[in-house]
C-alpha cells in the first residue's frame, strides 16, 4: 500500500492533530449540553407539568452533535494514521451531518431566541395568576430576583427588584446565546476538517495509483 510522503504527509499528522483537539472539542460540547439541560437553577424553572420544552429542544441537538463530535474525532484520528480512505470518507459524512446538527442548534438558538423567551413567560404569569405564592413561583423570584409581573407587580417589591418577566428574558437571553454560538463556532471548525480530510483522501488515493 503507498504511502503519503512529503507535504501530504504533514497533512496527515496534521489533520490527526486536528481530530484530537476536535475530539476535546466534542467533549466540550457535551459537557455544555449536559450543564443547559441539567442545570439545577434551568431545570427548576422548567420543571412544571405545562412547561414549555422549546428550549431543551437545542439542547437536546447540542448533547446529540457533542457525542457524535467525540466518536468521529476518535475515527477521524484513526483514519489519519492508517491512512483509511474508507475512514477518511466516513469521517468526512459524518462531519457533514454533524456540521448540520451543529448549524441547526445555533440557528435554533437564535431564531427562536424570542418564542422561546414569550413561552417561558407566558407561563409563568399564566402560573403567577393562579396562584402567585406556589411552590413554582417561589422558585423563580428565588433564583431570577424578581417579583411579579409587569401587569400585576409585587405589592411589596422593592425598588430595584426587577419583574420576572424582564428577569425571564435576561436569564434565558444568557443560555440560548451560550448554545448559538457554541453550536456555530464547532460548525466553523468542522470545515477546516473536512477540508484536510478531503485533501488527504485526494493524496493517499493518488499515491495508490502511482503504485
Amino acid at each position: 500500500m503507498g504511502k503519503v510522503e512529503g507535504g501530504m504527509k504533514c497533512v496527515k499528522y496534521l489533520l490527526f492533530v486536528f481530530n484530537f483537539i476536535f475530539w476535546i472539542m466534542g467533549s466540550f460540547v457535551l459537557a455544555v449540553g449536559l450543564w443547559l439541560r441539567f442545570d439545577p437553577e434551568t431545570v427548576s424553572l422548567l420543571n412544571g407539568d405545562r412547561a414549555p420544552d422549546t428550549f431543551f429542544i437545542g439542547v437536546y441537538i447540542l448533547i446529540g452533535a457533542g457525542s457524535l463530535v467525540m466518536l468521529v474525532g476518535f475515527f477521524g484520528c484513526c483514519g489519519a494514521v492508517r491512512e483509511s480512505q474508507c475512514l477518511l470518507g466516513s469521517f468526512f459524512a459524518c462531519l457533514l451531518i454533524i456540521f448540520g446538527a451543529e448549524v441547526a442548534a445555533g440557528v435554533f438558538g437564535f431564531l427562536n431566541k424570542d418564542k422561546i423567551i414569550e413561552d417561558v413567560q407566558s407561563y409563568y404569569t399564566s402560573t403567577y395568576s393562579e396562584n402567585s405564592n406556589g411552590t413554582l413561583i417561589n422558585s423563580y423570584q428565588k433564583i431570577l430576583n424578581c417579583c411579579g409581573t409587569k401587569a400585576n407587580p409585587c405589592p411589596d417589591r422593592e425598588s430595584d427588584t426587577k419583574d420576572c418577566e424582564t428577569g425571564i428574558k435576561d436569564f434565558f437571553n444568557s443560555k440560548l446565546y451560550i448554545i448559538g454560538y457554541v453550536g456555530i463556532g464547532i460548525a466553523g471548525v468542522m470545515i477546516i476538517g473536512m477540508i484536510f480530510s478531503m485533501v488527504l483522501c485526494c493524496a493517499i488515493r493518488n499515491s495508490r495509483e502511482v503504485i
